[in-house]
């Protein structure tokens, strides 16, 4: 690969130098800058007159930027180091992620998850059944999710890194936002853009629901950033939701459904009656599930559907299943008296779908203790979805406590006054009752010293719950 060539993928200008800087040229992978060697590119959203004298002192092969600051193009000139600008840093995350995958895993077989909620267990569950299996695969989903990003090199540094350590790949499990957007602004058809290079045998859609408000506007907004998906996976199958009207409006050329019902399809994967079934046959009973949610089980059907899209045995497929462990913070049980559930309902349809279920198992005359965290530095509107959702999920055996975590979050994660206000707003408007701590330790001890040992605790929430469960080791 020739670095003008590069440049021009990605729609950069080239300063400094016209070639690669290590001898050796480009040594074929992609990363971060504390982690670089020789011949390594880095992408990076911006980088500073330091930034590129270190990357000359590392000898790297070149650097890409969307911003060049402090400095940095006088700096590259001086160094005669070759430095990329584009304003579109997603094409050259995913060139990244293409070129990775051709020269590290081009026989493994690719499958992408994308959708607004259930992305992260869905793709977990696939790669554990086909671990289980005895194949050697790769996700990018983790229990933080500090990996499923596709707007930095992560994915592509995790490729070549196991290649390189463990041989070659069977599978690839890549999960993939469903929109995507830095500064505020939106990365247009990044799903889609990221699907094409990576170009997967089969593709989970699990749902359209609102998220990421200020990167879109509407549900309409979300539909046309997830309806591209299927173009790119072309002759691949497309496992859907046959229980989200709007993904059934989708253009799907080879689709498999999953549903929480019996549906006229004999290739579909549905829940009825307490079993799981496919061809009409049941395959898992609802006491070997290892959650039994309907949101959840709507994750298992599209991993058990994407699992049979790849030709897995049924019987494979239905022991990796009973032997998963789910992620942390996905419907996670931390206490028995009383029972406390932590969840990453962090918008409106987690929010209510978990309430919802939580609900069910709530005994005759018991209270459930809803302790919600506020999202920080995300902007009044998704917050505003948020409190209403919340609202619309409240009776009468619901005693509601806020947090804006303010004892554990950093700053990118700290709930502005406008944040909290909304919050206050729309639970007053609506005449429902609620406490709110400034910080995550008060407001946890508050919950699991008044809650009754037969009471349910309910955590939801995003970046501010996450240090809840070492909180309460300590209460408890």
């Amino acid at each position: 690969m020739k670095i003008k060539d590069l440049a021009k993928y990605v729609d950069g200008k080239l300063v400094g130098n016209v070639a690669f800087f290590s001898i050796d040229g480009f040594s074929g992978k992609f990363t971060f800058l504390n982690d670089a060697h020789t011949g390594d590119i880095v992408v990076r959203h911006w980088i500073d007159a330091e930034g590129v004298k270190m990357a000359f002192r590392k000898n790297i092969a070149c650097l890409i930027t969307r911003t060049p600051k402090d400095g940095a193009i006088e700096m590259a000139e001086k160094l005669s180091f070759p430095l990329i600008i584009t304003d579109k840093i997603e094409l050259a995350n995913a060139f990244a992620l293409y070129d990775t995958i051709n020269k590290f895993s081009p026989n493994s077989t690719n499958i992408i998850i994308t959708g607004t909620n259930g992305k992260s267990t869905t793709s977990h569950l696939i790669y554990h059944i086909l671990d289980n299996a005895g194949y050697h695969v790769l996700t990018n989903t983790d229990d933080e999710s500090e990996f499923n990003t596709l707007i930095d090199p992560m994915v592509s540094k995790l490729i070549s890194d196991e290649v390189l350590e463990n041989g070659e790949l069977d599978y690839l499990v890549i999960e993939v936002s469903e929109v995507q957007g830095w500064l505020g602004k939106l990365m247009e058809n990044h799903a889609a853009l990221m699907t094409k290079v990576i170009r997967p045998k089969v593709g989970v859609i699990t749902n359209i629901a609102v998220d990421h408000i200020g990167l879109i506007d509407s549900i309409d907004d979300v539909f046309k950033e997830i309806s591209e998906v299927p173009k790119e996976i072309g002759d691949g199958i497309c496992i859907l939701n046959h229980d989200d009207e709007l993904l059934m409006e989708m253009d799907v050329k080879n689709p498999f459904y999953t549903s929480m019902s019996k549906i006229n399809d004999e290739n579909a994967v549905y829940f009825d009656n307490d079993k799981i079934y496919y061809r009409n046959y049941p395959i898992l009973t609802i006491d070997e599930l290892p959650f039994k949610s309907n949101h959840f089980i709507q994750n298992i059907l599209s991993a058990i559907g994407a699992c049979i899209s790849l030709d897995l045995d049924v019987k494979v497929i239905v022991e990796g299943v009973k032997s998963y462990n789910s992620l942390n913070r996905r419907f996670t049980k931390l206490n028995d008296e009383p029972l406390i559930y932590d969840d990453f309902a962090h918008n409106p349809e987690g929010i209510k779908a978990t309430i919802s279920e939580t609900l069910k198992m709530l005994p005759d005359n018991q209270k459930l203790h809803v302790v919600c965290a506020i999202r920080g530095s995300r902007g009044v509107e998704i917050n505003r979805l948020n409190v209403e959702a919340l609202a619309e999920s409240m009776d009468d055996d619901i005693e509601l406590y806020l947090s804006s975590s303010n004892d554990v979050v950093n700053h990118l994660n700290y709930v502005i006054n406008e944040e909290r206000e909304v919050f206050f707003k729309v639970l007053n408007q609506n005449n429902i009752r609620y406490v709110h701590y400034d910080n995550l330790k008060d407001c946890l001890s508050e919950v699991y010293n008044k809650a009754d040992k037969k009471d349910i605790i309910l955590l939801i929430g995003a970046q501010g719950m996450d240090f809840a469960k070492n909180i309460l080791n300590d209460i408890i």
